[in-house]
């Protein structure tokens, strides 16, 4: 690390010391330890701009402090269907590590339906999972690798992907907010499998769209990804849709589904925000309601990646309309 990249950590820490409670107090819940690790990451999500990280990280901060989300993993979403419906819907899960210690989250973009409750119980399950990953996961990870892990790796299947994506977009857009504004630079890889053709046209448009830093973390591998991943990580870690070509679907497979309620991942964090809640409030009982999170208003970039999606994805249809009423339409010679 370089000379300015030091004095740049140094001075957003000074200035970070003098942070009052209670953003302090959830500061730590941020870092859990890793003070210079998190400042970094701030400073590479700013461009090193130390006046601006200072500004994110600040407001991350306050964003914690007033929409509660040091409690969030004290808050089950109940009962065990609704859970068990978001899961179905929402297909995300951790399905083991890379060698060298990073968590592997796998995202099933193109068959989440997001269609079986409301957008609020989805970010609140899309939080839980980012701060179990950073309160619990990871610093498991540093204690057991000897070493800083503060990041993980996600693999993006996107089978099944259509032109309903379309009302997928709104949702997709707040969570991606959430994730830049108060979770930069967590994810150290993304890797895209299963690619279908419209997901190559959206890429094209999309991609010129994304800061240089987010396209270097991208890698769209062929067809399922298992031979490029498993340089990276193990077969018992790779995700089921990776498991072998033409595997047909990031919801069944013969291999362990890592997005089911079933899946020992969702199993322990599903009874760790149960014990958590019962040591908050032991004496009241758990009651259905989604923990309302501000949602915040998408940033310039988001809403732009987001229009562009929203067109190609229609001039896709389109062609698809007019390709299909061609069909079937002779053209005499005559």
């Amino acid at each position: 690390m370089g000379i300015v990249s030091q004095e740049a950590i140094l001075e957003l820490q000074a200035l970070m010391d003098s942070v009052e409670e209670p953003l302090n107090i959830t500061f730590q819940n941020v870092h859990q330890g890793f003070r210079a690790e998190t400042l970094v990451r701030f400073l590479k999500a700013r461009d090193w701009n130390v006046a601006k990280a200072h500004k994110m990280l600040v407001d991350c901060l306050h964003w914690r402090v007033q929409n509660t989300i040091d409690d969030i993993l004290a808050k089950p979403i109940v009962p065990i269907e609704l859970y068990g419906a978001v899961r179905d819907s929402q297909l995300i899960g951790m399905s083991g590590y890379s060698r060298e210690g990073l968590p592997v989250f796998a995202i099933g973009v193109g068959l989440s339906t997001f269609d079986k409750a409301s957008v609020h119980y989805y970010v609140q399950s899309h939080i839980q999972i980012n701060e179990y990953r950073d309160r619990v996961i990871l610093p498991s990870a540093s204690k057991k690798h000897g070493r800083p892990i503060t990041t993980c790796i996600k693999v993006l299947d996107m089978t099944g992907l259509k032109l309903s994506a379309l009302s997928k977009i709104k949702l997709l857009t707040i969570i991606s907010t959430i994730d830049d504004l108060n979770y930069p630079e967590k994810t150290n890889t993304y890797y895209i499998v299963n690619a279908p053709y419209i997901f190559s046209a959206c890429c094209k448009v999309v991609k010129p769209l994304l800061q240089e830093r987010t396209r270097k973390k991208i890698q769209v591998l062929p067809g399922c990804g298992r031979d490029e991943l498993l340089k990276i990580m193990d077969i018992a870690s790779l995700p089921h849709f990776c498991r072998k070509d033409g595997s047909g679907s990031s919801r069944n497979s013969e291999n362990e589904n890592c997005f089911s309620l079933d899946h020992p991942f969702h199993q322990q964090l599903y009874n760790y925000i149960k014990q958590q809640s019962l040591i908050t409030e032991p004496a009241q009982p758990i009651k259905q309601g989604s923990f309302h999170v501000d949602l915040p208003e998408p940033a310039a970039e988001e809403t732009e990646i987001a229009k562009s999606l929203e067109s190609e994805l229609q001039k896709f249809e389109k062609g698809n309309m007019l390709s299909k009423s061609t069909d079937g339409i002779k053209i005499d010679d005559d």
